[in-house]
């Protein structure tokens, strides 16, 4: 009679412990919450810089800044390259990445400055399982001894 008993038992735990690996398993995986099936055009998005398309230009005060992704597409888990140029001579740049919608962690930007307006750093960022994945770039510098800050929003792995 006992052997029984801890069968039934067994057959009914067996489904539960099946049921909570699969939901432990699939449901952990990163970016899950927010993905949702859209398309990867960044132009669906006016918002995002399309640098794709070319240069994305951001106006603060009076400066002028340009910024500049090769390769333009952003591929994940690639080295890309930033260019940063402004109409004014600026210092104390700092640039660093963090997901828009989803947070994927930190990534500083080192950036090297290659004259009194030009600065050019490199970074890789991971992909995202969503496959739809806005980074934004927080960009802080001073002129004239003051202290300024833009944003700069991009699409990971952007096809046009």
């Amino acid at each position: 009679m006992r052997s029984s008993r801890s069968t039934r038992l067994l057959f009914v735990l067996t489904p539960l412990r099946l049921y909570l690996f699969i939901l432990l398993t699939f449901g952990l995986t990163a970016c899950k919450e927010e993905a949702k099936p859209m398309p990867l055009k960044s132009s669906l998005d006016t918002s995002l810089c399309q640098f794709s398309k070319g240069e994305c230009v951001k106006q603060v005060e009076n400066i002028k800044l340009t910024f500049s992704l090769s390769p333009g597409n952003a591929p994940s888990e690639k080295p890309l390259t930033l260019s940063l140029s402004s109409t004014l001579p600026i210092t104390d740049v700092n640039i660093r990445l963090e997901g828009r919608d989803m947070f994927m962690g930190m990534i500083p930007v080192k950036m090297q400055q290659s004259d009194d307006t030009t600065y050019i750093g490199q970074f890789i960022y991971g992909s995202c399982s969503s496959g739809y994945m806005v980074w934004r770039g927080f960009v802080s510098f001073r002129l004239n001894g003051q202290d300024h800050t833009v944003i700069v929003d991009f699409l990971a792995d952007d096809n046009g």
